[in-house]
């Protein structure tokens, strides 16, 4: 019997990808668990595998289509089989419902980077691809640019539509603004931003690059982060001799034994993982009426990669070692970099850092990662002349460490808590392996 490849549900999300690159031909033989093609979520790139095993008799879809979930990707056949007479018919008949995709999350229940798109393009070669809505009906029949979400608070609250200026991209309604109206639709919001995007003025030897998923869904969240979440920004120098001394041992002594190499980003992860451990109230989030502290460090740690940034989750970090957080890294880095990594490893994430030291960025202030209440900004490890306990101007090694805060949930005392227990870990770094 024909088998259809649909695009599955890569992450939490997902409510579309984006097929990059088909990893088959047409009339190649593939097994199940073969990876088929490269998809891009509002995630990462990841590997599809097939669940079916067979021949590849038709690729559907084109590189580049934007597909809903659910929708035919490729028909296989088994050997000898042959082609539905109708095949449009068959993929349309075999096909999941799509349903129409929802806008981004509000921050209180959005994980990760991560977010919905809000709209789908479909790419597909197939008339009978399913078309998404993007637009919603005001009550007066006017039709306005909303997401699906906004215009469900919008029935709920009795607000037209109509009336509200958009403060999402393109000037799209969305939740926040619904929110802000009016219950009669008289007047319209101060909205969060400008519905009118300022436009570059592009020359005719300018390059107009088109915004990946990836890179759109990043846009967004921040867009989100910036606007509404109320950011405070924190930030410590500490002395990074003691730190690069003990890790200079260390690792002397870890050729030896286990091999592993450590870095200065294993033992920063380790003092966030024990801070946030001895200061609960970062480890939290916002959640409208009441404020969740969470019983797990759940570490986001930000990996670099050139279609954007990508933050995999070490689950229960508390629970591990340096070691263990050193080699849980390498292992994420490089399969992130492979597109190798699954769609749970995304999310669930309570804190997020982000270290530009290998950079050479001294400090900077990060933009907090939703839901969660705190980011912490690890700038790079530089030479300067210092004042000792003597009074004396001599060399030294410092290191500036940044905290961007959720104030609705982190206090600015708290916030310095927690940059004291980073500090005080840092300086004295074997209080780490006990």
């Amino acid at each position: 019997m024909p088998k259809l490849i649909k695009m599955p549900k890569l992450s939490d999300t997902m409510t579309e990808g984006t097929l990059i690159k088909w990893l088959v031909k047409e009339g190649e033989t593939v097994d199940i668990g073969r990876a088929v093609a490269d998809i891009e979520t509002d995630k990462a790139t990841m590997e599809m595998q097939t669940f079916d095993a067979g021949i590849v008799h038709k690729l559907l879809l084109k590189e580049g289509s934007k597909v809903p979930l659910g929708a035919g990707l490729a028909v296989i056949l088994d050997k000898g089989e042959a082609s539905p007479t109708d095949l449009a018919a068959f993929v349309k008949a075999n096909e999941d419902a799509v349903p129409v995709p929802a806008a981004a999350p509000s921050i209180k229940s959005a994980t990760g980077l991560s977010a919905t798109r809000h709209a789908v393009t479909a790419g597909s070669v197939l008339p009978t691809a399913p078309a998404p809505r993007s637009r919603a009906a005001s009550t007066n029949g006017t039709r306005v640019k909303a997401s699906p979400l906004a215009r469900k608070v919008a029935v709920e609250l009795g607000v037209d539509m109509s009336r509200i200026t958009g403060s999402g991209p393109g000037g799209r309604i969305i939740r926040a603004d619904v929110e802000s109206a009016p219950a009669s639709g008289a007047g319209s919001p101060l909205p969060a931003r400008s519905s009118q995007t300022i436009r570059p003025v592009a020359g005719p030897d300018d390059q107009r690059i088109p915004l990946t998923g990836m890179r759109n869904i990043i846009a967004e969240r921040l867009f989100a982060s910036k606007t509404q979440i109320p950011h405070f920004y924190l930030q410590m120098e500490i002395d990074a001799a003691p730190l690069m001394a003990f890790r200079a041992n260390i690792n002397e002594q870890s050729q030896k034994t286990s091999g592993n190499k450590y870095s200065v980003n294993d033992f920063i992860l380790k003092a966030v993982v024990r801070a946030a451990v001895t200061v609960p109230a970062v480890n939290s989030s916002f959640d409208g009426d009441a404020i969740v502290q969470f019983k797990h460090v759940n570490l986001n740690v930000a990996i670099a990669l050139p279609e954007g940034l990508v933050t995999p989750v070490i689950k229960a970090a508390e629970t591990k070692t340096v070691m263990e957080i050193s080699l849980a890294v390498k292992d994420l880095a490089t399969r992130a970099k492979n597109k190798k990594l699954s769609s749970d490893e995304f999310g669930g994430g309570t804190i997020t850092v982000s270290n530009l030291g290998a950079s050479g960025i001294d400090h900077f202030a990060a933009i907090i990662n939703p839901p969660q209440a705190a980011i912490i900004s690890v700038g790079s490890v530089r030479s300067c002349p210092v004042v000792n306990d003597k009074s004396q101007i001599v060399a030294g090694q410092r290191m500036w460490l940044g905290l961007s805060g959720d104030h609705r949930v982190v206090d600015g005392a708290v916030g310095a808590q927690f940059l004291g227990e980073m500090k005080k870990l840092l300086e004295n770094p074997a209080l780490m392996l006990v």
